[in-house]
């Protein structure tokens, strides 16, 4: 029996790099405004294979192979960039601490710009 286990694995592995990219799951990266967006994904991957032979006193000789590969992909946020800052937006939401602790660089803009604004009298 001849297994092809090399010309097997590279068909495999073609096909996932062909399908396991962020265009394929949530899109190209985009402009919105003055953001420019690319979108990010977790991919996990595994390969199996096997063959065998054997014979039988009734039913003969046989013989077989096979080959399988299954693929993971979540997309987890986006890598958001304004100018020279670069900053990353998960897809899952956070909460308790976690959240308050990254809403603060916004609150902290919105603060020292109000303060910066002059106050009509």
């Amino acid at each position: 029996m001849e297994v092809h286990i090399e010309n097997l694995m590279d068909k495999i592995t073609n096909f996932i790099q062909k399908e396991a990219r962020s265009e394929t799951v949530i899109g190209e990266a985009f402009t919105l405004g003055e953001y420019h967006c690319i979108p990010v994904i977790r991919v996990g991957m595994g390969f199996g294979t096997g063959a065998g032979e054997g014979d039988d006193p009734k039913k003969g000789h046989g013989e077989g192979g096979a080959g399988g590969a299954g693929v993971g992909i979540e997309p987890i946020g986006f890598l958001v960039a304004k100018g020279e800052e670069i900053s990353f937006v998960s897809t899952k939401t956070n909460r308790g601490i976690a959240a308050a602790f990254e809403k603060v660089p916004d609150l902290l803009e919105k603060y020292l710009e109000k303060r910066a604004t002059p106050v009509e009298a």
